[in-house]
């Protein structure tokens, strides 16, 4: 009986677990040999003086120390990018919001506009779209020709630093179709019996969509502001193209990101640009941190 009882013994937790660790490994592989380990490579490396064909000289502090001491490009980036991400992330919000209010009536062909819409995210990060952005803001281009149609000498929107961010503005807005659809997906979680019964009461739109639709919808934008920023923050090709990897004119679209490339790969201080990469990821931190500890006063939940 002894043999039997030790023969059903039940496995151990290693042993009932190991065909979920087992299908997890791929994970596992993709997250320390791909994310983790690659960053605390850089993080290591921010602190060395390296450059691809010696090996790394630690030298402490020094590149943190050289961003915060004034790198006048550091300082132009990241006005450039601050600048762009305060006027691109409210824009392309409201653009958003003011879409998808239209497409919740319930309009005919609705999954058919929502596509439509929704395109431009799915290819606004390719170089394709970056450079066909470019041809229709170049000097000789579809912006410039439709103005010069109506007797309107348009300027070189790409090659004046007055206009060339705006550009970039502008295609940002252009790729609101992701957040239209969490806009959406939100308007239409809203209970309709809350519309009836301030209807019934004599309220007009404007105070129902102020007191009952935005307050509803605050979860939904506070998800769309923070992951909207944070891709702001990232932003890259867009400027590469348009600026063909040089952030000009005259750094007027030298996004940090774009500066942080400069230094990696054209001066090919890597030791540098991790430093940089860092100070991003700070930075992207403490929004991200910030916009959580002042949800609580304006996001609103069911409860």
């Amino acid at each position: 009986m002894a043999r039997n009882s030790e023969r059903t013994k039940p496995p151990g937790a290693l042993a009932r677990n190991l065909p979920g660790y087992l299908f997890l490994l791929p994970w596992f592989i993709g997250f320390f040999g791909l994310t983790l380990g690659p960053a605390l490579v850089s993080l290591y490396l921010s602190f060395t003086d390296y450059n691809l064909l010696q090996a790394p000289h630690f030298v402490g502090i020094d590149n943190y120390a050289r961003i915060a001491g004034g790198d006048d490009k550091f300082i132009s980036s990241m006005r450039v990018t601050l600048f762009y991400v305060v006027c691109s992330v409210p824009l392309k919000l409201a653009f958003a919001l003011i879409v998808a209010l239209l497409l919740n009536r319930g309009i005919r062909g609705l999954t058919v506009y929502r596509a439509i819409f929704y395109l431009p995210s799915l290819l606004g990060s390719s170089v394709a779209i970056a450079v066909l952005w470019r041809q229709i803001f170049d000097g000789d281009g579809v912006v410039n020709t439709l103005l010069w149609y109506v007797g309107i000498e348009g300027p070189s929107w790409i090659s004046n630093p007055d206009y060339s961010l705006y550009t970039l503005i502008v295609l940002a807005i252009w790729q609101f179709g992701s957040p239209m659809i969490i806009f959406l997906a939100g308007l239409r979680q809203i209970p309709t019996d809350m519309y009836e019964a301030a209807s019934l009461d004599g309220a007009s739109k404007t105070r129902i969509f102020f007191k009952i639709t935005l307050p509803l919808l605050t979860p939904v934008i506070f998800f769309n502001a923070v992951v909207q920023t944070i891709d702001a923050f990232k932003a890259f090709t867009p400027a590469y193209v348009i600026s063909s990897g040089t952030g000009g004119p005259i750094d007027s679209t030298l996004f940090y990101t774009l500066y942080l490339y400069q230094e990696a790969f054209g001066f090919f201080r890597m030791g540098y640009a991790a430093a940089l990469a860092w100070i991003l990821v700070i930075i992207i931190a403490i929004f991200t941190a910030f916009s959580f500890l002042s949800a609580r006063y304006w996001v609103h939940y069911d409860d």
